[in-house]
């Protein structure tokens, strides 16, 4: 028969104690959350239609829809992607698979992770001395997207590394006793069992990026536009611009559209991370180790 001792009440009492501590700091976490949620939704679903979804903005910001601004978010998400995405995965292969481990390779890797750090309005600083003047691109979308793909880099070559460096050694030490060269390795066993992760920052990048303002504020983004983009070298709205510019410029703006365009936008960002975490926890039960 059990019997409580006062160092077993006493590990019970802590560990009870652990507990409710842990419990109130995520009820601490949540509420705002849901507070924030619930307040867009109560005061932004009101405008949420179709025609809200897919016609233009009128008389001056104060009617109309998103329609040019979602376009646009597109345009810059996947110009973003393309322009990172290879190079972080290409990064984060040399960093994890071919470079030695000395003082240069820890080094980069620290600047990596301090970069992630960096405020978004000193990435629309370089964007705009960089892209803006330096090569001419003036304020388009490839400016704009080059810039939010400078910005989310780190995010792409961190996700890939830890990705990379979770495949258990055992399995690059197998295939080469089986004759493979590196490259084959990496190709046939390391990426295959890290693209989980891999794809996950990806997705993480996209919400990111879709959610920014200042980084395309000096470089690509406008009020308002006429028509849609044609190319990657025309100006153009974007929903997170947009938000910004009729909370704090336009006048008139009805509150309904306003908090119905930030709805749109969080619904996009959750969305995002949504299909992130769950695309994660589908590919993590398909492995067998």
């Amino acid at each position: 028969m059990f019997t409580a001792t006062p160092l077993n009440r006493r590990s019970y009492r802590n560990q009870s104690l652990a507990k409710a501590v842990f419990f109130l700091m995520t009820v601490v976490l949540v509420i705002p959350v849901l507070l924030i949620v619930g307040t867009l939704v109560v005061k932004g679903a009101p405008a949420i239609s179709w025609e809200f979804l897919f016609t233009a903005p009128t008389d001056n910001m104060t009617a109309g829809g998103i329609f040019p601004a979602l376009v646009g978010t597109i345009w810059l998400v996947v110009v973003a992607l393309l322009a990172s995405v290879p190079v972080g995965v290409a990064a984060a292969l040399y960093l994890s698979e071919y470079a030695p481990d000395n003082l240069l390779t820890r080094t980069i890797n620290l600047a990596i992770i301090n970069l992630a750090g960096v405020p978004s309005i000193v990435h629309a600083l370089f964007g705009f001395g960089a892209f803006v003047l330096f090569f001419r691109m003036g304020q388009s979308i490839l400016a704009a997207s080059l810039t939010l793909a400078v910005m989310t880099l780190p995010v792409v070559i961190v996700a890939t590394r830890e990705s990379l460096q979770a495949v258990p050694q055992a399995f690059r030490e197998a295939c080469w006793n089986m004759g493979a060269t590196r490259w084959q390795t990496i190709r046939k066993v390391v990426l295959p069992n890290s693209i989980s992760g891999i794809l996950t920052g990806v997705i993480l990048e996209v919400s990111r990026t879709a959610g920014e303002t200042a980084p395309i504020m000096f470089t690509g983004a406008t009020a308002f536009v006429a028509f849609l983009p044609e190319g990657v070298l025309d100006q153009t709205m974007a929903m997170s611009y947009h938000l910004y510019y009729i909370a704090t410029q336009a006048t008139n703006v009805p509150e309904e559209l306003t908090f119905g365009v930030a709805l749109v936008l969080i619904a996009i960002v959750l969305m995002m991370n949504a299909v992130s975490i769950g695309f994660r926890v589908y590919l993590r039960g398909l492995k067998k180790w």
